[in-house]
């Protein structure tokens, strides 16, 4: 079991959509966080900040694909990912790993893919709380109609993203 003492590595990445703060335990990638974010990321003084040179395996290994994904190279990532959570949590978590590249579904879909199709607002709770953005797909779930909902980074963020996967939805604030 972890405890918060472990070690735990973190680093900052350009991109894109703005600065991204990677955090990684020995088991993998735990976290990813944007420079804009609705709830910033506070840095616990236990935390060690590496750099791009000395990144711990599990931070290079996103930074590169991270890098590859926004250059349009790379649409699957496969990297060792850590992220805490509850077995619910999880659960949708592992189900917005497998939204395609370039697809979007509804929260009524993703309710409906973890077999608990009257869980909708559960669902997009633990969507909301997804610490792992990008790469754990949660830009990709819109509103039923369409419509872009909340985002942790924003949805001027979640368009950028969307668009670099050629799979806005129409008809939304942003059209």
């Amino acid at each position: 079991m972890k405890t918060p003492t472990d070690t735990i590595h973190h680093d900052e990445m350009a991109s894109p959509v703005g600065r991204l703060q990677l955090v990684a335990d020995a088991d993998g990638l735990r976290g990813i966080w944007f420079e804009h974010e609705r709830d910033p990321l506070v840095i616990p003084p236990h935390w060690i900040q590496v750099t791009a040179a000395h990144a711990s395996a599990p931070i290079a290994i996103a930074r590169a694909q991270l890098t590859e994904y926004f250059a349009g190279k790379r649409r699957q990532f496969d990297l060792p990912l850590h992220p805490i959570g509850t077995p619910f949590q999880l659960e949708v978590w592992e189900e917005l790993a497998r939204i395609p590249y370039g697809v979007t579904i509804s929260y009524a879909d993703l309710a409906h893919r973890i077999g608990r199709p009257r869980a909708m607002r559960a669902v997009g709770a633990a969507n909301g709380r997804n610490p792992l953005p990008i790469i754990v797909p949660c830009h990709r779930v819109i509103g039923r109609d369409g419509s872009l909902t909340g985002f942790s980074g924003g949805l001027e963020i979640k368009r950028l993203l969307l668009d670099h996967e050629h799979a806005a939805p129409a008809g939304d604030l942003f059209a």
